[in-house]
């Protein structure tokens, strides 16, 4: 099954098989001439990255690339990528790659022509009025997993290596001008990435499914998000190369990013503090930490998850949805706790205190305190 469209919210979206050829006319939509692309370290040598430079170079818009990100990009990344595209003389960012590329390449455009330092402009309150909104360059964004989202979001979550401490960085001109989701682009994930951006993408969905904020368009898209991974997530991983897979995974990567503007919760809110002191991977730490904090939430989200459940054709209402939670897990080799990401003996007063002060945490169907968030805690620890 060929699955292609062009769809916009508001940034223009092309979907479909083969569409990175497409990545030149992209660039002059967007009014860029000499683009820098950037991307992570693992993808830097990879044959999707140097067919995209070659396109690039074949349109006469050169092949410069910036690959110096971390799996969890920083401060340091992001000083490294502006001086990159300043010292390049360049235009606009096409940024490549998952969350980590994604977020570093958009973060690069926004603060290229800034004059402030970057934490000025943490998502608090009003702080991305401070930007020069004409100085943020345009970006092109190109997701090459399906999980983050990251390519219809207006903000990076960029970790200060200082304080070992997840940031937001936010503002309305993150969202890319143009976007290329190619599921061809995909097909390489390894099993383990396949299975951790998959249960990111269904986490986004889960916890704004949830959300006690009003978002009734947000609702619709969790619930068909949480949709499509459960038909086709154990098909992307069980056959990298299925095109139909993996092409509804990066819909639902999409949209539960979309979604999330109703807001996230405690799995987000535990899942950025131990990827930033512990360095596991996101979505994998998200789906860990799934399973409790559905237990933490039930007296708020029994009758709310019992719904998703019907519509999943899942039985048994909200115990149903957590065994098959639990299954899920199992069948893509997700660890039942975070011992087995290599979180062992961890710092429980940094990360609840990191989990509390988290942006996440006002999304949680329960309030989080110090007590119950270190129960819950105990509970994702073993």
């Amino acid at each position: 099954m060929s699955i292609t469209a062009n769809w916009s919210y508001p940034t223009a979206i092309r979907f479909g098989a083969g569409r990175i050829s497409e990545i030149a006319d992209a660039c002059a939509v967007a009014g860029i001439k000499k683009p820098l692309l950037i991307t992570d370290r693992g993808l830097a040598n990879m044959d999707i990255t140097a067919k995209t430079l070659d396109l690039m170079e074949a349109a006469g818009l050169g092949r410069a690339m910036f690959a110096d990100v971390d799996p969890n990009p920083n401060e340091k990344n992001a000083a490294a990528g502006v001086k990159a595209y300043n010292d390049g003389g360049h235009d606009g960012v096409i940024a490549f790659g998952g969350g980590s590329g994604l977020d570093l390449g958009k973060l690069v455009a926004f603060l290229a022509g800034q004059t402030r330092p970057l934490w000025d402009f943490e998502d608090i309150g009003d702080w991305w009025t401070r930007a020069d909104a004409d100085a943020i360059a345009p970006i092109i964004a190109v997701p090459t997993t399906a999980g983050t989202g990251s390519e219809v979001g207006r903000a990076s979550v960029i970790t200060n290596s200082e304080t070992e401490e997840k940031k937001i960085i936010f503002h309305p001109k993150f969202l890319p001008t143009v976007v290329i989701c190619d599921p061809e682009l995909t097909v390489g994930m390894p099993k383990f990435i396949t299975a951790g951006t998959g249960l990111d993408a269904f986490a986004h969905c889960v916890e704004a499914f949830c959300s006690p904020h009003y978002h009734p368009m947000s609702q619709g898209m969790a619930l068909e998000g949480m949709r499509l991974v459960k038909e086709y997530l154990p098909r992307a991983y069980a056959d990298g190369s299925d095109l139909e897979a993996r092409a509804h995974m990066m819909s639902a990567a999409a949209m539960g990013a979309t979604a999330f503007q109703k807001g996230l919760g405690a799995i987000h809110a535990l899942s950025h503090p131990i990827g930033a002191m512990y360095h596991t991977h996101h979505g994998t730490t998200n789906a860990v930490c799934m399973p409790p904090v559905l237990q933490f939430n039930k007296p708020a989200i029994t009758k709310v998850i019992s719904q998703a459940a019907n519509y999943l054709d899942i039985d048994g209402g909200f115990d149903g949805f957590c065994d098959y939670v639990d299954e899920l897990n199992a069948s893509l080799g997700i660890p039942k706790t975070l011992a087995g990401l290599g979180v062992e003996n961890p710092d429980i007063d940094r990360i609840v205190a990191g989990a509390l002060s988290d942006p996440s945490t006002g999304g949680n169907p329960v309030k989080m305190t110090k007590e119950n968030t270190t129960a819950l805690l105990l509970a994702c620890i073993g």
